[in-house]
């Protein structure tokens, strides 16, 4: 089964990854996502064998079938980025599984939480890249993701998920909020509007694994965030005073958190006891 799985989730990925460009270039500039592909250069129409993740764009070498206009690089990049993303979660997904439970299979609920991450690696991909881009996250991904995320949460726990656990989503995914939007109230111009609202979408996924999860992964975006920002001081590309999008480093501690965030906080409760 778990080759299966793992096969499932990357060619899953990698059909996500395709839409995930789409999304990435049309909700910030506010384009209807049920438009159909074409190029931006000659208008042609993207056809359905020009839209296979990463083998068209081999095919094509890298260019338009109809005008020769330049495809970015980045397009397969993305769709590479999560086909290994999903093979990831899927991976650990089984690995806690595997600790958790002595069944042969996993029930109906544990699969429902896959995909809720899934769907987090998902737009934690989409708005990594927006926010480099634009300086912004839409409304438009982070707020359908608090329902989201509460909608599979709730159906886990009545398929027989623990209850706990969407209480501890619910709590961390408030908490979280709340921490941010005091620190925006504090410097208004050192926390943007959107990193508080993403930060209760990551508090939720954050708070469903444990509480350890929930702090490992709130620290690690300051951690990791601050790292990056004194490694551009020291190259001299930005100063004292310089915006740094701080959605990517709020995702990337996520994932810190949600694969080693329990672990690495009974390491450290572990040292304070000795």
């Amino acid at each position: 089964m778990t080759l299966f799985v793992l096969l499932c989730a990357g060619v899953f990925g990698l059909i996500i990854g395709s839409f995930l460009n789409v999304v990435v270039y049309r909700v910030p500039a506010g384009i209807s996502l049920n438009r159909p592909s074409q190029c931006p250069g000659c208008d042609a129409p993207v056809r359905p064998w020009q839209n296979v993740p990463v083998l068209s764009w081999l095919a094509l070498r890298g260019k338009c079938a109809s005008c020769g206009a330049p495809i970015s690089a980045r397009y397969p990049l993305v769709e590479l980025a999560t086909g290994v993303a999903f093979v990831a979660v899927a991976s650990a997904w089984l690995d806690a599984f595997r600790l958790a439970s002595l069944a042969q299979r996993p029930d109906a609920s544990e699969w429902i939480v896959l995909v809720a991450y899934l769907y987090f690696a998902a737009i934690s991909i989409a708005l990594t890249l927006i926010d480099l881009d634009t300086r912004r996250l839409p409304n438009a991904i982070v707020l359908p993701s608090y329902l989201v995320a509460l909608v599979l949460f709730t159906v886990a726990c009545v398929l027989g998920a623990e209850w706990e656990s969407l209480a501890r989503a619910a709590i961390g995914g408030a908490a979280l909020y709340g921490f941010y939007f005091l620190l925006r109230l504090v410097r208004p111009d050192g926390m943007g509007g959107g990193d508080v609202k993403l930060a209760g979408v990551v508090g939720l996924y954050l708070g469903w694994l444990g509480w350890g999860a929930l702090i490992v992964g709130a620290f690690a975006a300051f951690l990791l965030g601050g790292i990056y920002g004194v490694a551009l001081l020291a190259r001299r590309r930005a100063g004292r005073k310089t915006a740094i999008p701080f959605g990517p480093w709020m995702l990337a501690g996520a994932w810190v958190g949600i694969f080693a965030g329990e672990p690495i906080a009974r390491w450290y409760i572990g040292l304070l006891a000795v």
